[in-house]
């Protein structure tokens, strides 16, 4: 388990001057820090088709993008390169724990964990990210320049799958140690370069743009065969010129528009499972054969504990206290009754189900059934 020490800092305190205001090393936030898997084992890794990785090098100012899976470094060199792998927390459950501190922001909100290793020299380059990231220093040191976002910056591509920025001013300027903790907010540009050989892991928050929400919202509407109303204009008044839109026009289309973004009875749903859906491969195993809710019954009884499998995304949505609950898992949704809020926070807010915590579903056949249908699904696992 790791503790963030937040130094003179409380959570309260970063929430309302540094999130998504300006960037703040948290130095030592992780006292006595121990890397959770090694630099071979992010190798082996990035061995795997089904996990995202990338290299990306600089030798003498020539950069190139590799995309995995990698079977050999040597033809890398000793140094001036980096290999990026995404969504270790997926794959790697003791890597997954350092997200675990970082959850006083809400499930939906934390994207994955990226994990790096850098030789001297490696870096992707000056650049900007469009979402938070809390970057934990691992073994080894990194120097580290931020700036505060800056619109004279300019972005540019010195490999077709790189962007980068033009030089800024920092207002970080440090080498980071192991347990030396970087936020940086959207929009301001950073470069870190490797030292030594070292690691770091990315925890990073998803930030969903107007367009990917429009996007998204569509296709719902698509999925679900939704149509909505159609446009009206009742007392049209005889028109001026017949080439013209008129303020008038673009009002009531913009109305049209906002009265479905505004169904509380569709957008909640359609938000739900978009954000909860995984934007990388997650590692299930559905049982064969399934599981039959007598079976669990007897698991529980006999005091099996379970696991929810690494980088599950799970989030619920209640309008009042007496409303059904919208219980949100992988894309999937299942309505949960209204009194059954502390069911739901199990499910959503642990990644681990204790003895006691399972009595719970098999007091109920509907909470047994739930919980039955999960694990089916290889969304949690027996791990004792």
């Amino acid at each position: 388990m790791y503790t963030l020490n937040w130094g003179e800092l409380s959570i309260s305190e970063f929430l309302q001057h540094y999130w998504q205001q300006k960037p703040v090393l948290i130095k030592a936030g992780f006292n006595q820090f121990a890397d959770p898997l090694t630099a071979d084992e992010l190798a082996g890794l990035a061995l795997e088709e089904e996990i995202e990785s990338r290299i990306v090098s600089n030798k003498n100012n020539d950069w190139q993008l590799h995309s995995g899976p990698f079977t050999e470094y040597d033809s890398f060199g000793e140094d001036n390169w980096t290999l990026l792998v995404q969504a270790v927390d997926h794959w790697h459950p003791e890597a997954a724990k350092l997200l675990d501190p970082f959850r006083f922001i809400p499930n939906w909100r934390i994207d994955d964990l990226m994990v790096s290793f850098s030789t001297p020299g490696g870096g992707v380059g000056p650049h900007l990210d469009q979402y938070d990231v809390f970057i934990i220093q691992g073994e080894g040191k990194r120097h580290w320049r931020v700036g505060m976002p800056d619109s004279s910056l300019e972005q540019h591509c010195p490999h077709p799958r790189l962007l980068q920025v033009t030089p800024f001013t920092d207002c970080i300027n440090v080498i980071t140690e192991p347990g030396d903790i970087l936020y940086i907010p959207p929009g301001c540009p950073h470069e870190g370069i490797s030292v030594e050989n070292s690691l770091n892991y990315s925890v990073g928050f998803r930030a969903p743009s107007q367009k990917d929400l429009i996007n998204g919202f569509a296709d719902h509407l698509l999925d679900q065969n939704l149509s909505g109303e159609r446009f009206t204009d009742k007392n049209r008044a005889v028109a001026n010129s017949i080439g013209e839109i008129t303020v008038a026009d673009i009002k009531q289309v913009k109305q049209l528009v906002t009265a479905m973004a505004n169904d509380d009875n569709l957008l909640p749903h359609w938000f739900g499972e978009m954000i909860s859906q995984a934007k990388h491969e997650l590692d299930i195993n559905q049982p064969d054969p399934h599981y039959s809710p007598e079976e669990i019954a007897e698991y529980i009884e006999e005091g099996s504990v379970l696991t929810r499998v690494g980088g599950l995304r799970c989030c619920y949505y209640q309008a009042t206290p007496n409303s059904d609950i919208l219980l949100f898992i992988n894309g999937d949704k299942v309505v949960i009754p209204a009194n059954e809020l502390s069911t739901v926070k199990l499910l959503t807010d642990q990644d681990h189900l204790s003895v006691e915590d399972n009595l719970l579903f098999s007091q109920s056949d509907s909470r047994l059934q739930l919980l039955t249908q999960l694990i089916n699904q290889g969304y949690w696992y027996f791990s004792e």
